[in-house]
Order: structure tokens, then C-alpha cells, then sequence
């Protein structure tokens, strides 16, 4: 078939050339699978965006093209609502304007939310907003950080867990990192009972060394993550009771690529995920760097680009990110160092790179 044919020529060449034509495409237009993520298009452009980054071509996206995107960020900012009893409840940022508001970058406040008691942030669609106006070159200046950090705190729940959106939803370990995340770029951490995050994180380790999204749960790659980078931010990883067993569940993950559980299959953006988390233990030097890099190749799609989870599958841009996130760690040429902690490039998190180096951990018996 073309397929194979393609797929025969390919080797173990990095198609960089390809991707980058793949992102510039998702970049003007996404295919009609994603329409069902709308609300979550801030997160899209974050994968899209950052993997430029990563690739080391930020420049490939024009100087007015990186203006308008960041004006388009700032639209997506919840202010204080003054006849709200509590003003400030909703504030950060929201992932797309489907509730049909006027385009408002700079607020002016004679524009009014077309629906103010459902214009409400959301955690994650902050983080990853804070990411991409760094990644752009932004200095942060049209960001309201007292009514960001407010806002950030009224979602901390009394276990230490946080909620996405003002009103009630899952807690769990993802929104924990998304405030970590978001304190650490604010330089601000008024918004975080640190000891109750840090108690949270510390309960949810699992039986097998793994960290689940919550106390009594099963250990998973991706809360496992958010665990670590959390910890990292606070400076806190000592915390974790068991680091020996933690260390031996991320270096256990490794199959050819990374499995985000025992017993399930390889997927290529657990070599950010599982790889990140050891990276920042200190312990990354453990995986094998030609596996992982031989399974996400072999992931590339041979005609349009892009990186899917799995060999002989049509590529996206989460796991397009997330592989050549993972190859950073593994030192590809072309392409750039990434802060594990931030989930963006050294270069991007600037002063915010945490220059504090990893402890290392007795793993003498992993």
C-alpha cells in the first residue's frame, strides 16, 4: 500500500520538515474532529504553538501573527464582576469566547460579558494562557494578578485538591499543578495553602509507588506528573514518603516507549509525562534514550506530519507536543531544552527556570 510504502522510506529519520508543515496547518485551521473541543481551543493553541517552540522555530509565526494571537489570549480574560457578591470568584482565563462576546483585549469596561454568571474561568485554560503569552513574548502587563490569584484560591478545596471552575466539579491532581503552574509564572503563591496541596499529594501516592489523581486511587503517568511538578514547584518533592518506590513505578513505565499504567499500552506523550517526572527526580538518565526515540519515530505520520500516540494512526496535536517534548529530554538535535516543571521551553520560561538542581534519591535497590 502508500502506507507501507511510505513507511518503508522513513527509517529512522526525524521528519522535522513534515511537522512543521503538519503545525502550520493546525495553526490556521484544525480538522472538523476537534470542533467538539471548543472549549478548550486556548489548550490547542498551546500544543500548537509550543511544539514551534520546541522545534526551535517560534520565528516561523510572524511578528503580527504573535500580536494578534496574544490579543486573542487576553479576550479570553474574566475580570471582576462588581455586582457580583464575590467579584473576583470567576476571574483567569477561559478557553475560547463561545459565549459570544465582544473582542475586548485591552477591557475596556464599557463592554459588558454577554453572560456574566457563565463567563467563568477555567484553571487549566489559565495555565496553559499564562504558557502561550510567554511562549509569545509577552511581559504579562494586561494580566489583573490580584483578581488571577483570587480567583486561583477560591478554587482550593478543604483537602488541599483544587476544582477547574468556580461552582463545583472533579478535583483532582491536575488542577493542583495548574495552580502550582500558575503561582510559579505569577511569581505570586497567595492562592495556595501550600501544606494542604503538599498533604494531598502526599496521600494519593498509590500501593505500588505510582500517584493517582487523589488518596485511594490507582497510580497513572499523567497524575503522576502533576504530582512531581507540583511538589518541584513548592519545593517540596522531599516530602514523598516513598521516593525509592515512585522512582522505580516512572522507570518501570518504559516498555519501548512509556505506558501511562501497568499493564496498558505504549503511548508516545508519556515520554513527557512519565519522562518530565523523572527528569525532575533526577532520574531520567535511567531510560533508554534509543527506545523511546525509535518508538515516537515510528509514530510520525510518513506524508502529512504530525505525531500520533500509536505506530499506523493519524497524528494530533497533543501527541505531536508531547513526543517532541519527550525527545527534548532525550537530547534530539533541533530541538530545544524544555522546563519539566512548566511544560514549556527553557528559553520561554526564562527567569522562571528553576535553577534549584534534583535531589538525588537511594534507588540502589530499583
Amino acid at each position: 500500500s502508500t502506507w507501507c510504502s511510505l513507511k518503508a522510506h522513513m527509517g529512522d529519520e526525524f521528519e522535522r520538515a513534515k511537522h512543521l508543515r503538519f503545525l502550520k496547518q493546525c495553526l490556521k485551521v484544525l480538522p472538523g474532529p476537534y470542533a467538539s473541543q471548543e472549549s478548550n481551543r486556548m489548550t490547542l493553541a498551546y500544543f500548537v504553538v509550543s511544539s514551534f517552540d520546541v522545534l526551535g522555530e517560534i520565528d516561523q509565526i510572524s511578528a503580527s501573527d504573535r500580536a494578534q494571537y496574544i490579543d486573542w489570549i487576553y479576550a479570553q480574560q474574566v475580570h471582576p464582576d462588581p455586582s457580583s457578591p464575590n467579584p473576583t470568584a470567576l476571574c483567569g482565563f477561559r478557553g475560547t469566547p463561545f459565549l459570544g462576546d465582544a473582542f475586548n483585549p485591552n477591557h475596556n469596561p464599557d463592554i459588558q460579558p454577554a453572560s456574566p454568571e457563565y463567563n467563568k474561568s477555567n484553571i487549566a485554560m489559565t495555565y496553559t494562557a499564562l504558557a502561550l503569552l510567554r511562549i509569545l513574548g509577552d511581559d504579562f502587563a494586561r494580566i489583573n494578578r490580584p483578581a488571577v490569584l483570587s480567583g486561583l484560591g477560591g478554587l482550593q478545596q478543604p483537602d488541599g485538591s483544587y476544582a477547574p471552575v468556580a461552582g463545583g466539579a472533579e478535583c483532582d491532581m491536575r488542577f493542583l499543578f495548574c495552580a502550582c503552574a500558575i503561582s510559579d509564572m505569577l511569581g505570586d503563591w497567595s492562592g495556595i495553602d501550600k501544606e494542604a496541596a503538599t498533604t494531598f499529594i502526599v496521600n494519593s501516592q498509590s500501593y505500588d509507588g505510582g500517584i493517582a489523581q487523589g488518596p485511594l486511587q490507582e497510580a497513572h503517568g499523567g497524575s503522576t506528573y502533576c504530582a512531581v511538578a507540583a511538589l518541584y514547584l513548592m519545593g517540596s518533592l522531599s516530602s514523598v514518603k516513598r521516593m525509592d518506590d515512585l522512582v522505580r513505578w516512572c522507570v518501570h513505565r518504559q516498555v519501548t516507549g512509556f505506558q501511562g499504567r501497568i499493564n496498558k499500552a505504549v503511548d508516545t506523550c508519556y515520554s513527557f509525562w512519565i519522562g518530565a517526572a523523572l527528569q525532575m527526580l533526577g532520574y531520567h538518565s535511567l531510560c533508554d534514550y534509543n527506545a523511546i526515540r525509535s518508538y515516537s519515530l515510528s509514530c510520525q505520520h510518513p506524508a502529512i506530519g504530525g505525531i500520533s500516540k500509536w505506530p499506523d494512526t493519524f497524528p494530533d496535536v497533543l501527541h505531536t507536543y508531547f513526543s517532541l517534548s519527550g525527545l527534548s529530554f532525550c537530547n534530539e538535535p533541533g530541538i530545544l531544552p524544555l522546563d519539566p516543571a512548566l511544560g514549556i521551553t527553557m528559553r520561554a520560561a526564562g527567569d522562571w527556570a528553576n535553577a534549584r538542581p534534583p535531589k538525588q534519591y537511594d534507588v540502589s535497590t530499583l
